[in-house]
């Protein structure tokens, strides 16, 4: 190959990357547990925390609340790194630390 060829796969190749990570920065994720769901970006931005209605909640039960408020939110922001790793893997295998 030359030197032309391998620039103009290399633009083509990061084209590729920029339109998955639009489509990932566009898509959002739901992080659910039993009392709460959160919404985040595939920017990783949480736009949404629902808590299901239910009875006053007393210390004890907020800070379990609070406890199931984390695990979903990591719950969706690691559906965001899997398929962020599902459409750009194949880009960043060859070059590490690109993401």
């Amino acid at each position: 190959m030359n030197m032309q060829a391998i620039m103009k796969q290399a633009q083509a190749m990061q084209k590729d990357m920029l339109k998955s990570k639009n489509e990932i920065d566009s898509m959002e994720f739901v992080g659910e547990s039993s009392l709460v769901k959160v919404t985040v970006k595939g920017t990783k931005e949480v736009i949404k925390v629902e808590i299901n209605k239910a009875s006053e909640l007393s210390k004890d039960e907020l800070e379990i609340l609070e406890d199931m408020i984390l695990v979903a939110t990591n719950n969706a922001l690691k559906q965001v790194d899997d398929i962020t790793e599902k459409k750009l893997g194949k880009y960043t295998n060859s070059m590490p630390g690109l993401f």
